[in-house]
């Protein structure tokens, strides 16, 4: 009878949200930063059943009697905060056994019920780009999530595709990390990296080639490749490189090898973006850049400059930003937009690298990044302007649901830390490196 009470009670409890977001919901009386348009005094955000279903003022959006009205004056709403590279749930990729490993799948690693996710909610972080380590010069497939409320399964948290496949790049990188002293099966030179990563390329190039005039005669397929299966759907566009990379020979390196094989690539950190930012934006590439208010640990990174947004802004290139948590803190992520500004980006365009220049980096454009009609219902409610360093974030929404509520002890104590803050061991992530040596994000 007890079993049977508890099972009806868990029903009632995955119903009923179902049943609320039904509802139609408005947040008025708010300053809305939609990004999509011009800032909105007193302004409407109309929800319901996860999609955003208007946005405006009095005089644009009418509410019928049966919205339910939200009074949040003196608050700020914009889009949910995208992190186009974290490390958030613990997970690892490639391990020792060799440089290239496109076969490995970060959903295989990952602890969707670690605490490391509420934290970054508490920072106003609604999807997020899961990476593995920057230790090889292929660590493996990345994962897009939605920090749903509650999961208990890495399937709570997938953002699935039309195809029916779920949304991930993966993981590039070249320079120090990926350079391994001792011989071996890993590089040990800049060059000899990216020799490596050409062969792979070449390789998958063969693979496509041969399923390709195989047609539909079986026996001609070659053996099933997991690796190349992963390379292959890079070269078709299925899968896009995201690419640690420092210095700016580096950099100029993983473009060169984008133009020659014609995948996508965003390029991640871009420590010397500044010195090459033209040749970046010439290119098209987007870059996703992390602002760190200590920088340090390695010398290709001595180099690094908070104007890089700026420069990358001026020439015209695409910028994002991103924690690489917990290198940078999710709780802080919109202290990055703060650091570009006061480095000379545009508050425009930086709190647009938040949320919709992440959101095109994701290739989920069309889903979020912007207050817009027929958008996924994510947004975070702020005590005030996002680039103030006295401002806190309220709440947050995912697909109309509230993930995180300040005024909730117990999101509180996440947004805050403190004894009992962290409940699980899923480690802190501190140098972006997945093997047996060091190294720094």
């Amino acid at each position: 009878m007890k079993q049977l009470y508890l099972t009806a009670a868990a029903m009632l409890l995955a119903v009923c949200p179902l049943l609320a977001q039904s509802k139609p919901t408005a947040f008025v009386n708010a300053r809305i930063i939609p990004i999509a348009g011009p800032e909105i005094e007193q302004g409407i955000l109309l929800v319901q059943d996860g999609k955003i279903r208007a946005v405006g003022d009095a005089r644009s959006v009418k509410l019928s009697a049966d919205v339910e009205q939200i009074d949040v004056a003196g608050k700020t709403i914009m889009p949910g905060l995208i992190d186009s590279h974290s490390h958030i749930g613990g997970g690892s990729g490639a391990d020792g056994s060799a440089p290239i490993q496109p076969d490995v799948r970060i959903l295989d690693g990952i602890n969707a019920r670690a605490s490391s996710i509420q934290r970054a909610q508490s920072g106003g972080i609604t999807t997020v780009n899961v990476m593995p380590g920057s230790g090889h010069l292929d660590s493996g497939q990345t994962l897009y999530l939605k920090l749903r409320d509650n999961a208990v399964k890495i399937d709570d948290l997938l953002i699935m595709l039309p195809d029916g496949r779920y949304a991930g790049g993966i993981k590039f990188a070249n320079g120090t990390n990926s350079i391994r002293p001792g011989g071996g099966t890993f590089p040990g030179t800049r060059a000899k990296s990216a020799a490596l990563v050409r062969e792979q390329f070449i390789k998958a190039q063969e693979y496509r080639d041969k399923i390709k005039k195989a047609g539909t005669d079986i026996t001609k397929l070659p053996a099933r490749d997991l690796a190349m299966e992963a390379l292959v759907e890079v070269l078709d566009g299925k899968r896009t490189v995201h690419f640690h990379t420092h210095r700016h020979d580096d950099i100029l390196t993983a473009l060169r090898l984008q133009k020659e094989f014609g995948f996508g690539i965003v390029l991640h950190h871009v420590s010397e973006a500044w010195k090459v930012a033209d040749e970046i934006a010439k290119s098209k590439a987007p870059s996703s850049i992390i602002m760190i208010d200590s920088p340090g640990g390695k010398l290709e990174t001595v180099d690094v400059s908070f104007s890089n947004g700026m420069a990358l802004e001026k020439a015209g290139a695409l910028v994002g930003f991103h924690t690489d948590d917990s290198i940078t803190d999710s709780r802080w992520f919109l202290r990055s937009a703060g650091l570009a500004v006061r480095a000379g980006m545009s508050r425009e365009k930086a709190l647009y690298g938040m949320t919709m220049a992440n959101a095109i980096i994701l290739d989920l454009q069309n889903r979020v990044g912007s207050l817009e009609a027929g958008k996924d219902a994510d947004f975070v409610v702020l005590s005030g302007d996002p680039l103030s360093v006295y401002t806190h974030v309220l709440q947050t929404w995912v697909e109309g649901r509230k993930v995180f509520d300040r005024a909730d002890p117990k999101d509180y104590l996440i947004a805050v830390g403190g004894l009992g803050a962290t409940d699980d061991s899923d480690g802190a992530h501190i140098d972006c490196f997945d093997g047996d040596i060091g190294g720094n994000e």
